[in-house]
């Protein structure tokens, strides 16, 4: 395999070990479509909620960027795999037919119709599934239109973006997606920086500029010149979130809709140490993050991006994927969703230390300075 000249010196090896670790997973696989894993989780007889919510889930998001990662470490014919999976997920959803994917799907082999993740509850004996999963947002939309343009497969991009403008285009940029189960799930009303910013890379590399230019200016708006940083979105009322979150923050420069100064600061503002948080509201250094951050230092001739990326080098795992968080869990800041059931509050939103796709990913593509929100 052939890797491109890489950006951070050292990083050929950690590139090579992490890109060798998502050839190792799919040839575990069947040949064909096949989505990843997107954790690796504790196994045993004492599992906490997420190691058995999350134990078959391959997150829209993650594989889409594995793929692009893939495909930036010279490996098409695997990251074809993935696009040809989430493809068929597209065309074969079990009832909705009009574009759209789920967040979330079976790891493994693709089938027809697409297999949603779940687990087995022994208290009910009952099959589940979440509803955050089986939903769909904007970004992971986004994120597969990305992969699919990649690959050209623009039918399967084109679909999923008249989705988009069909059911989620608001007066100013486009709203957050789809929670919870068919036949009518909820309508998540509130907007996004950072899936906006993924959905004007999206349209851009589809020629759908006037799309592009509609999430563009959304994002623009969400600067705030008073901290020098972009805002995370709006609430479904409208009310700014002064939220500073590391995507909503450093994306839009690695997406040329801000500037070196809002990724620096934004960047400043979330650092813990040698790394940085998911958002204002963590304790410690989500990895995912720190890679992305390292990509964007490296960009802007930082030094801190050799320390951001010993701190990703240390923190790979015997699997040879990339640890979600350094300590044990990490907060976000976020909900999972909104709650469907009176009474039952919202789901708090936290990441746990264990071998994550996107982190392994985002790796990855920062250790090749290959930027997937370019052009």
């Amino acid at each position: 395999m052939l890797l491109p000249a890489v950006a951070w010196g050292a990083g050929e090896p950690l590139a090579r070990r992490l890109v060798g670790a998502l050839q190792s997973a799919m040839a575990l696989l069947p040949s064909g479509p096949v989505l990843l894993n997107s954790y690796i989780v504790d196994t045993g007889p004492e599992l906490a909620d997420f190691d058995i919510t999350q134990a078959n889930a391959a997150y829209v998001y993650d594989n889409a960027l594995a793929g692009l990662a893939l495909l930036a470490a010279g490996d098409r014919a695997s990251a074809a795999r993935i696009g040809a999976a989430l493809a068929i997920a597209q065309t074969n959803d079990r009832f909705w037919k009009d574009g759209r994917l789920r967040n979330s799907y079976q790891a493994g082999a693709m089938t027809k119709p697409a297999k949603l993740p779940g687990w087995w509850d022994a208290k009910t004996s009952a099959w589940r599934e979440d509803p955050y999963q089986v939903g769909s947002q904007t970004g992971p939309v986004a994120w597969a239109m990305l992969l699919w343009s990649a690959l050209d497969q623009v039918d399967a991009a084109n679909r999923a973006g008249n989705w988009l403008e069909e059911q989620l285009r608001a007066v100013n940029g486009y709203y957050g997606g789809f929670y919870g189960f068919e036949p009518n799930p909820l309508k998540l009303t509130w907007q996004s920086t950072e899936q906006n910013t993924d959905l004007c890379v999206a349209f851009r590399k589809l020629h759908r500029m006037e799309d592009a230019d509609h999430a563009g200016n959304f994002v623009r708006g969400m600067f705030n010149a008073q901290t020098g940083v972009f805002n995370a979105g709006v609430s479904p009322t409208g009310s700014r979130d002064d939220l500073l979150a590391a995507d909503a923050g450093i994306w839009p420069y690695l997406a040329g809709l801000g500037s070196a100064a809002t990724a620096l600061s934004a960047i400043k503002l979330l650092s813990h140490g040698t790394g940085v948080g998911f958002s204002a509201a963590s304790t410690g250094i989500w990895l995912e993050g720190t890679a992305f951050a390292g990509l964007a230092l490296r960009r802007l001739g930082d030094v801190r991006v050799n320390k951001f990326r010993a701190t990703v080098e240390a923190n790979v795992s015997p699997s040879g994927y990339v640890y979600a968080t350094v300590e044990a869990a990490m907060p976000t800041g976020l909900t999972v969703g909104p709650s469907l059931q009176p009474g039952v509050p919202e789901q708090k939103f936290i990441y746990f230390r264990r071998p994550a796709l996107a982190p392994t990913a985002w790796a990855i593509l920062a250790a090749l300075d290959v930027n997937p929100l370019a052009g």
